[in-house]
């Protein structure tokens, strides 16, 4: 009797913890022409912080590898997510962009496109995460 308390006692104290799980997203980036550079990648949370660098809620360079790039990101929990990418191919850590602010490397999101005239909405991009979850997005 003792042992069976203690398990169900054992299991209600896991219970807050597991309002909290962590996954895993993993991003597979496809049509990556070059293995020269990095794979960025920024993870966002609300529409707030949505494309500014400096407030994602998770990010990452990684090695580019020509044809499709495996990126994952552990330690993520439940809830909404977008993400954009670009290849950084000449390595220097940053977007470059034309003169009139258009990406000069290629780019890829979560579900949207990019527009004519910018960047999809963090609602375009949008998904929900509730456990792992593997996302395809091809870059251009």
């Amino acid at each position: 009797m003792l042992q069976r308390k203690t398990l169900i006692f054992s299991l209600l104290m896991c219970l807050p913890f597991l309002a909290f799980s962590q996954n895993t997203l993993t991003i597979l980036v496809e049509d990556v022409q070059s293995s020269d550079g990095f794979i960025a990648v920024g993870v966002y949370t609300n529409k707030d912080t949505f494309l500014k660098n400096e407030k994602a809620f998770a990010g990452i360079f990684t090695k580019a590898e020509e044809g499709v790039t495996r990126i994952d990101l552990p330690d993520l929990p439940n809830g909404e997510y977008a993400v954009c990418i670009f290849h950084d191919e000449n390595g220097n850590k940053e977007m470059d962009t034309n003169f009139i602010g258009i990406p000069k490397e290629p780019l890829g999101f979560s579900i949207g496109k990019l527009k004519t005239f910018g960047p999809p909405s963090f609602d375009e991009c949008s998904f929900e995460m509730k456990g792992d979850f593997e996302i395809r997005i091809p870059i251009n």
